[in-house]
């Protein structure tokens, strides 16, 4: 890949953000309709999946080309949502793309741990450059994310096998993400005296 460039920040949230944003609305929008394709039908939900899976490439695709550089956790997760995705309208079956979550989420726990039980953080290979903080700090911080992530995942699967797909949806969309982003920031703000330079935050 080429060399890392700068983008504005507000745009590469868009990025980010917008595909699964918009997954939430096109579900909202084709919740209670179904279309029968080739003799199949296909609930909103799948259709809404079909959709998600180009709209997330092609953001991807366009800050790669703003940027020069995707992280290894976007690369994973395209990769998850392309395979998970393609099974859901492969079978037609929607326990796929909800069961991609706590994949998700439960591979990073399990890389977190193993990391761990080598006495290692492999968070701070990944964010290191950004974040300048000391082993010490890293490893609580990696304990700490990797029990959350074992959390998230477990959610996941109560979630989905136990409520609505309406409840799911808005739980993925938002609620996840918020829950992890409140415990970064949590955990940033109370692993400060570990930082190697202060003002880098």
């Amino acid at each position: 890949m080429t060399g890392k460039k700068d983008i504005n920040p507000f745009l590469k949230q868009v990025l980010e953000l917008g595909p699964p944003l918009a997954f939430f609305f096109i579900y909202l929008r084709l919740r209670d309709d179904s279309f029968l394709v080739a003799g199949t039908e296909y609930s909103g939900f799948i259709v809404a999946t079909i959709i998600f899976v180009p709209l997330m490439l092609g953001a991807m695709a366009i800050l790669w080309y703003l940027t020069g550089k995707l992280s290894r956790m976007q690369i994973f997760t395209a990769f998850m949502v392309i395979f998970f995705g393609g099974l859901t309208a492969w079978f037609n079956d929607e326990r796929f793309f909800k069961m991609k979550t706590t994949l998700v989420y439960g591979l990073f726990a399990l890389i977190l741990g193993i990391g761990l039980m080598q006495k290692k953080s492999y968070l701070a290979y990944v964010l290191d450059e950004m974040l300048p903080m000391q082993h010490e700090g890293w490893m609580i911080l990696t304990r700490r994310l990797c029990a959350c992530f074992a959390v998230l995942a477990l959610a996941n699967e109560l979630v989905w096998r136990t409520m609505s797909t309406d409840m799911w949806v808005k739980i993925e969309t938002f609620g996840f993400p918020i829950a992890l982003m409140a415990f970064l920031m949590l955990q940033f703000s109370i692993l400060q005296r570990f930082m190697d330079d202060p003002e880098k935050k």
